[in-house]
C-alpha cells in the first residue's frame, strides 16, 4: 500500500534484531495461525503462548477479536477492510518479530494474496504459516460463539464458511487438525516445529 504520508524518514534504533535475540536466547518470528472460526486457532495460540511463557520465552498473542476491540475496531468484514485489518496486524506483528519476540497471530485471514502480503514483510523463514484445519461441518457443531447459528440464519452477511469464501493455504509451515487431535497434540506440533524450525 503506497503511504500517504509525506517528509518521514525510517530511524534504525541502536539495538538490532540480533541483539534481542541473544538476550531472549531465541529467535523473534511471527507464527501465523489462520482457520475457520471456530477452529481452534485462539485457543492454540494462547496454550503455546503459556507453555513458551513458562519455558521463559518472550511470546505475545496478537488475537483477531482482540485487535477488532482497538487498533482496527474501525474496520468491518467486506473484503476491503479484511486486506486492511490483515495488513494493519502484519505490520505489527513485524515490530514485535524485530523486538526478537515470538509472534502467534489469530487470525481467519480467508485470503491467500492477503496472507502473502504479511509474508512479503518478513525475512525468509521468520513467517510461519500454521493451518488450523477443522471442516466447517465441525466448526458448525462447536460454534462456540453462536456465529454459525447466526449466519446460517441470514443475521450475518459475508460469513467466511458460510456465504464468504476460506482459501485454505497450499503450502503452510504448518498444519494441525483441531478435528483429529486434541489440544495438547496441536501444540506439541507447534513446539516441535518451532524447534526443528530452528526458532527454539
Amino acid at each position: 500500500m503506497e503511504s500517504k504520508a509525506t517528509n518521514i524518514v525510517w530511524h534504525e534504533g541502536y539495538v538490532a534484531s540480533t541483539d534481542f535475540e541473544k538476550h531472549t536466547g531465541h529467535k523473534g518470528a511471527v507464527l501465523w495461525f489462520t482457520g475457520l472460526s471456530g477452529s481452534g486457532k485462539s485457543t492454540i495460540a494462547r496454550e503455546v503462548e503459556w507453555r513458551l511463557h513458562e519455558m521463559g520465552k518472550q511470546v505475545f498473542v496478537l488475537d483477531g477479536d482482540n485487535i477488532r476491540h482497538g487498533l482496527n475496531k474501525d474496520l468491518g468484514f467486506s473484503p476491503e477492510d479484511r486486506m486492511e485489518n490483515i495488513r494493519r496486524i502484519g505490520e505489527v506483528a513485524k515490530l514485535f518479530r524485530d523486538s526478537g519476540t515470538i509472534v502467534l497471530t489469530a487470525f481467519i485471514s480467508p485470503y491467500t494474496s492477503d496472507r502473502d502480503i504479511a509474508r512479503n514483510l518478513l525475512p525468509e523463514g521468520e513467517f510461519h504459516e500454521v493451518h488450523v484445519d477443522c471442516d466447517v461441518d465441525e466448526c458448525i457443531k462447536r460454534d462456540p460463539k453462536g456465529l454459525y447459528k447466526k449466519a446460517l440464519d441470514g443475521e450475518i452477511p459475508s460469513f467466511t464458511g458460510i456465504s464468504a469464501p476460506y482459501e485454505a493455504p497450499e503450502k503452510p509451515e504448518l498444519v494441525v487438525n483441531t478435528a483429529e487431535n486434541d489440544l495438547a497434540a496441536c501444540v506439541d506440533q507447534v513446539l516441535e516445529h518451532l524447534k526443528t524450525s530452528g526458532v527454539l
